[in-house]
């Protein structure tokens, strides 16, 4: 078995240790003997992105992503739709996940078009959204798994349609108000999650590659198991650690 796993902008989204998300799926599979082939995708690349089985978008500086949203507005907006609606499996994270909305109006008033791919519009706010966060995804299982990562985002994302990917249960979120942190339609999950993402949360990661591997070759592949109980012990202490000093910076006993 093979995977495609594409880094979309490489050189100019992958902020906060961004690109450790590509990097875990890639040796995710390998550990399995899946042979995974990484591609950077940059500016002015017009490419069939249905080719492709994962795609990672990360987030950015503020100038970067103007470059990039113009990119993807004559581009590659396009063919990134179609490949959505063909199956393509993608993880969006911060200024990659505002562009995937309708609209990211800034705090100037300028606004910012998005592709419309998740149902979904974002609008700068008057204070940083900053810190550790615990997400739990009742979606994913019984008990539900937890996310943990960190936000460092100013805009506040507002969801129509599409379902969050997770309930905060430490940080703020979307936006600081409704409790919902990222988003999912299709296969397609947006987050404010940092830090990386994946290398923190095993399971995660393995989902994006069964999706991945699904749609490649069909609804009974599946994912051989891996140890990963050092992984999650990591998992564990990183979360136990955000939450212990939650409670201490609010003073929640």
């Amino acid at each position: 078995m093979r995977l495609v796993i594409g880094h979309l902008y490489a050189d100019l989204m992958s902020v906060y240790g961004d690109r450790g998300n590509v990097i875990a799926l890639a040796q995710r599979c390998a550990w399995r003997g899946i042979a995974a082939e990484v591609r950077p995708i940059g500016i002015g690349e017009a490419v069939d992105l249905r080719a492709f089985d994962v795609l990672v978008f990360g987030g950015g500086q503020d100038q970067d992503q103007l470059t990039v949203c113009d990119d993807l507005q004559a581009v590659k907006g396009a063919a990134l739709r179609d490949a959505v609606a063909d199956g393509l499996v993608m993880l969006a994270v911060c200024g990659g996940y505002q562009l995937l909305g309708y609209y990211f109006r800034l705090g100037s008033g300028e606004v910012l078009p998005g592709l419309g791919i998740i149902d979904a519009y974002t609008v700068a706010g008057r204070r940083r959204l900053i810190g550790n966060a615990v997400v739990r995804c009742p979606w994913a299982g019984s008990p539900a798994p937890t996310l943990v990562g960190f936000e460092n985002h100013s805009g506040q994302t507002f969801l129509h349609s599409a379902r969050p990917l997770g309930a905060v249960v430490l940080g703020s979120g979307n936006n600081g108000r409704d409790g919902g942190e990222g988003a999912v339609q299709l296969n397609v999950f947006g987050t404010y999650l940092h830090g990386p993402l994946l290398p923190k949360n095993p399971w995660f990661a393995d989902h994006l590659l069964t999706l991945a591997l699904r749609r490649r070759y069909g609804a009974d592949a599946a994912l051989p198991p891996l140890d990963d109980a050092l992984e999650q012990r990591a998992h564990e202490a990183v979360r136990r650690r955000a939450l212990r000093l939650g409670r201490q910076l609010t003073g929640v006993r």
